[in-house]
Parts: C-alpha cells; structure tokens; sequence
C-alpha cells in the first residue's frame, strides 16, 4: 500500500462533492474549522453545480478530483458531503493518475465506493468526518484527536478504546483494515470494483437510518458472496436511527444473531462514519488488530508518510 504523505500546517486541501450537493453555510463553516486546525481550505467553483441528486454531472465531478490529484499544491482531497452519486464517477477516474498523486482522500457514507476504489489500487484512504455535519460543527461532531493523527503524524493510531464498545464474539484477529458505510459496498457487487478484501482482514461496516432486515438483506448478500467467509473479524459501527420502531428488533440484537458462529471477534459500537456523537477517524488499508478483552481497535500502521 501506498502512504500519502503526512499533511502539515499551511497545507492546502480541496473540498470536492463527488455525491450530492451541500448548502453554503456549511461549506463556510467548515473551511473556518479546517482553518482553526492549520489547513487552507480551497474548492473549485464547480462544486457548486447542482443536478437532481449530485452536485452536478458525473464528468463534472470527476473532473474537479481529477485536476486536485494533479495539482501538485494540494495535499489531500475531503469531501463536502455524502448522500447519493460516488459510484458514478468510478468509471471516469485512472486509477495510475491517483496512486501518482499519492494523497489523503477523506470522508464515508456515499464516498466508500471512492475511498475503496483508492485502497483497491493500493494507496491508503481515511474513513474520517467530512464538511457537512461535521467539521461545519466543529470538535463536537468530530474526534479531533484521532483526525489529526491520522493525517499529520507518520505513526499508528496504536489502541482505540472509544465509549461504548463491546464485543458480541471473543478473540483476536490482525489484518488489513477495510470496509465502510455497508450499503455502498453492497453497492458494489458484480461491478469492476466490487469489494474484494484479502482472507484474515478486518471488516468494519456502519450505516445509518436503514430498517433492521435492511441491514439483514445486505449481510445476507456479502455473506453469500465470500466477503464474510474471508474476514478475520468483523468490527461494526453505531448504526443509528437503524432500530426498527415499536416492538421490532433493535439492530444490535439483529447483528448479534446475524454473527453468530462466526469464528473470529466481533465488536459493535465503533463510531466511525455516522455516530450518535463525534465521528472518530479510521485509516482504511492499514495493519489492524481487534481484541475483545477488553475490546479495543489497534491500528498497527501509519496512514501517511
């Protein structure tokens, strides 16, 4: 795997909107955040384009990733916002330009198909807060230790104990760290860029606000096509609003049945992605480790240079 090089203080970052548009409050709101923290925000006016459900045409966005791979004054690459209209841009995009450039790709929910497509072609992506909700709110609604770690320190994570982590299956597993918000993997299936990951690694998946068998039917379908079998733990996040109303199942109790009998450790509550509270930071195609006394989350390899 490639390692983007570590972000330093004066480093510029372009947001981009490879999915669905944003309101410009947020945006302002976030590039002061991005600027408490030391970086200089900067976007391409084309991010402002707005279609049904993106923020503008497939090659549009594309376009605007593309030229901040290339432009050799910026550092890493956040996303605005998720929602709907990452996969599009799949097919527009070279692989060869991205590992070239080498840098920080930022963000989850509808950006896992792209923070994937980076780890498919082996450079390291980070699963960490965008703009909106975010960063446009400030340290309340982002891990702002795990965050700045992640892309300014050329060293491990090492132990992540967040509040609320628990383990629905003992044991020990390492590997590399892959995975995402669930139902944009699922998503990927049967394409050029289906979600592949390696025998022993480490699985995370989160989601938000979908139904309880939702969530069944898209285990079910990365069960039966290998990924389950393949993975060495099985790390999931908060899954909020996920719960079915009244006296249906809680979504805890349908992934603890779900991930019975599976042989390695399985851990529930990691809040990455979306999250009742702050959002922490995970580096995806990294060195992890999982264990469940008490659980904890190790990543044993930086995510930049």
């Amino acid at each position: 795997m490639i390692h983007p090089r570590r972000l330093s203080p004066g480093d510029r970052i372009a947001l981009v909107a490879p999915a669905s548009g944003f309101k410009p409050a947020e945006l302002d709101a976030g590039i002061r955040e991005l600027g408490r923290l030391g970086f200089e925000a900067v976007c391409d006016p084309a991010i402002f384009e707005r279609g049904w459900f993106e923020a503008g045409p497939p090659d549009v966005r594309a376009r605007v990733l593309r030229q901040a791979w290339r432009d050799p004054s910026i550092a890493a690459l956040l996303a605005v916002r998720g929602g709907y209209g990452s996969q599009q841009l799949l097919p527009l995009l070279e692989a060869e330009e991205m590992r070239q450039a080498a840098k920080l790709l930022i963000g989850y929910s509808d950006i896992t198909a792209l923070l994937w497509w980076s780890c498919m072609h082996g450079v390291v992506s980070l699963h960490g807060p965008m703009i909106e909700g975010r960063l446009a709110v400030g340290p309340t609604a982002y891990d702002e230790a795990t965050f700045l770690r992640a892309v300014m320190v050329a060293e491990p994570l090492g132990e992540l104990t967040p509040p609320g982590l628990e383990a629905f299956a003992p044991g020990e597993a390492a590997g590399p760290l892959l995975g995402g918000t669930l139902s944009q993997l699922v998503s990927l299936l049967g394409t050029p860029w289906a979600f592949e990951i390696p025998r022993g690694a480490i699985l995370f998946l989160e989601d938000v606000g979908e139904r309880p068998y939702r969530i069944h039917r898209m285990l079910t379908q990365l069960a039966q096509s290998g990924t389950m079998a393949r993975a060495g733990a099985l790390v999931f996040g908060e899954f909020p609003r996920c719960d079915e109303p009244g006296d249906g199942p809680a979504i805890r109790d349908v992934l603890r049945a779900f991930t019975r009998g599976f042989p390695g450790p399985v851990l529930f509550g990691f809040p990455s992605g979306h999250t009742a509270g702050p959002t922490w930071t995970l580096p995806l195609g990294v060195r992890g480790r999982v264990r469940t006394t008490p659980p904890a989350v190790a990543i044993d390899e930086a995510a930049v240079s």
